[in-house]
C-alpha cells in the first residue's frame, strides 16, 4: 500500500509533508504534489502533517477522489523530487476548503 496525494492540495501545494518524508517521495508541480508510488515506504508520517488533509493511504482514499491513485503514480514519473519544505502558494488558504479543483490541476 502507499499513500496518494488527493484534490484537497491542488492550488494549496503546503509542503509540511515533505519535511517528514524520510525517503523524499514527493513530487512537486506548478500547483500541487503526488507521491510517488514506487519510492512510498508507507510510514504514515506526512498524512498528520497536512493541513487540508489531502493525503491518504491507498485503501482509505474516498470513492470521489479514487483518480488520484492513478495521478499520483502518473505525475510522479513526470514531476521532479521536492526534498525541501517551501513556502505554500500564495493564496493558498483561500483555496484550502473548494471543492472540485481538478479542472484547475496544472500538469
Amino acid at each position: 500500500m502507499t499513500y496518494v496525494v488527493t484534490e484537497a492540495c491542488i492550488k494549496c501545494k503546503y509542503t509540511d509533508c515533505v519535511d517528514v518524508c524520510p525517503v523524499d517521495c514527493f513530487r512537486e508541480g506548478p500547483n500541487f504534489l503526488v507521491i510517488d508510488p514506487e519510492e512510498c515506504i508507507d510510514c504514515t508520517l506526512c498524512v498528520a502533517e497536512c493541513p487540508v488533509e489531502a493525503i491518504y493511504a491507498e485503501d482509505d482514499v474516498p470513492t470521489d477522489q479514487q483518480s488520484f491513485v492513478a495521478l499520483n503514480a502518473e505525475l510522479s514519473r513526470l514531476w521532479k523530487p521536492i526534498v525541501e519544505r517551501k513556502d505554500p502558494l500564495p493564496d493558498a488558504d483561500e483555496w484550502a476548503k473548494v471543492k472540485g479543483k481538478l479542472g484547475d490541476l496544472q500538469r
